[in-house]
């Protein structure tokens, strides 16, 4: 749904935050979005821009998720004339070539977005609605909160493939080798920092909290916000409220956990959650539902739990959910048909479309997850949820949340400026509150485009 890791030691299915890597310089790009069609041939095929398939790398799991969307557009192109055409790249190559592409009038007939980079496209006017061609029944499938940040009043620019929510993963051995045990587990934020502290020693680092700006930061940051009752943009006012007591903390938070130890400044020295669960290097690092596939997949014998973000003393847990949706580009070669491809593939009620449906969000493909009732059904049916982490997803952490704001880039910069500034630059919280606060105003009073949640 993005920062600048150390890439990982082995192929592994793109994560949410390293796809969102890009979304910073897809953020900064000037690029305006072009008011002409495509250039291409009436009969040529629509073109997929996706970051799955085909896959070049020959990893079983990548290529599980590649023959998925294959799956998907055999099944439409063999029924259908207007056929469709997979062109795979990386997150960053998507990022990179989408503004230039859509600018020449040459975008993608079909693409990948995350929330973050909705606004753009959409108050461009390039996304398609795709209300128009799915059963009503099929809309009031899909959790109000997965489909909100790709609506605009009855229309629907997108149909999200998962939700993605963020919880707090921790590894068990390091904490009974600390004399601690899951009954100990931190049940709110001073708690969560003393721990934290308690277990950064050496080349062991206690919380991991991400640090490099972008993206993903922000999306990370959001569920910690959400717990004090705060906001960056008031959902009814649609104007900022982000120099109040709520942001404040939050930024607090983050930055105590820098100045107490309890957060390294730098990511682990393994870099990723596999290579720094299985050295026993990090105690607790807050990630996403697809690292629970991750971890099963690269590091099997590794033991880890999941739990809920913590929250304030006196809070209500919540996060934030993330995931990737399907859109059409209403200005390529043939809206109509990629519409239609879209909604067979991810929003309708035909049971084999389900099914496949389910089979993304199982923990043998994609393990996030689902966005729909139907899909959650066919997985519930199946046992998908049997490995106790992704029960607590599902049980636990999957009703707290709510949907990952489709912020432009002005409002994700203003919030990401705060943050590092108190989080590496021992800032004060007030003061960079404040700062934000200013420069989110400033934006929104000549702002106009579609409503930011």
């Amino acid at each position: 749904m993005r920062l600048r890791p150390s890439p990982a030691p082995t192929p592994r299915s793109p994560s949410r935050r390293a796809l969102l890597a890009g979304s910073t310089a897809l953020a900064a790009s000037t690029a305006m979005l072009s008011s002409c069609g495509s250039g291409r041939s009436t009969d040529a095929p629509l073109r997929f821009w996706n970051f799955y398939s085909p896959a070049p790398q020959q990893d079983p799991n990548l290529v599980a998720q590649s023959d998925w969307f294959d799956t998907a557009i055999s099944r439409w192109n063999s029924a259908n004339t207007r056929q469709i055409e997979p062109v795979y790249m990386t997150g960053d190559q998507m990022n990179q070539r989408m503004p230039v592409a859509f600018a020449s009038g040459d975008g993608p007939d079909i693409f990948l977005i995350s929330p973050g980079d909705y606004l753009r496209y959409a108050n461009g006017g390039v996304l398609e609605d795709l209300a128009p061609y799915m059963e009503q029944e099929a809309i009031d499938d899909y959790f109000p909160q997965a489909l909100a940040t790709r609506r605009s009043g009855e229309g629907i620019y997108g149909l999200p493939m998962e939700q993605e929510p963020l919880a707090l993963f921790y590894d068990p051995e390091l904490l009974e080798s600390a004399g601690l045990s899951d009954g100990d587990l931190p049940a709110d934020w001073e708690q969560l920092l003393e721990f934290g502290a308690q277990l950064s020693t050496g080349n062991q680092t206690g919380l991991v909290l991400d640090v490099d700006p972008g993206y993903y930061q922000n999306f990370t940051f959001y569920p910690w916000l959400w717990q004090t009752g705060g906001d960056v943009i008031d959902p009814d006012g649609q104007t900022p409220v982000f120099d109040a007591d709520g942001p404040r903390a939050a930024l607090d938070l983050f930055g105590r956990a820098i100045a107490s130890g309890a957060t390294p400044r730098t990511r682990p020295a393994n870099g990723d959650i596999v290579g720094a669960f299985t050295s026993h290097y990090a105690a607790f690092w807050e990630t996403g539902v697809w690292d629970v596939q991750n971890l099963l997949l690269n590091a099997p014998d590794t033991s880890f739990g999941v739990m809920s973000l913590p929250p304030p003393a006196g809070g209500e847990e919540v996060t934030a959910l993330g995931g990737w949706a399907w859109c059409v580009n209403s200005r390529g070669t043939d809206p109509e048909a990629a519409a239609r491809f879209v909604v067979s593939a991810l929003g309708s009620m035909d049971e084999e479309s389900i099914a496949h449906h389910a089979a993304w969000n199982s923990p043998t493909i994609k393990g996030n997850m689902p966005a729909r009732a139907s899909v959650d059904a066919v997985l519930d049916a199946e046992d998908a949820f049997a490995d106790e982490r992704y029960r607590i997803f599902r049980e636990d952490i999957l009703p707290t949340g709510r949907a990952e704001p489709r912020f432009p880039p002005v409002v994700y910069k203003a919030v990401s400026d705060a943050l590092q500034s108190v989080q590496l630059a021992g800032a004060d919280p007030g003061d960079e509150a404040r700062r934000a606060q200013k420069s989110l105003e400033g934006y929104l009073e000549t702002y106009r485009g579609g409503t930011l949640i």
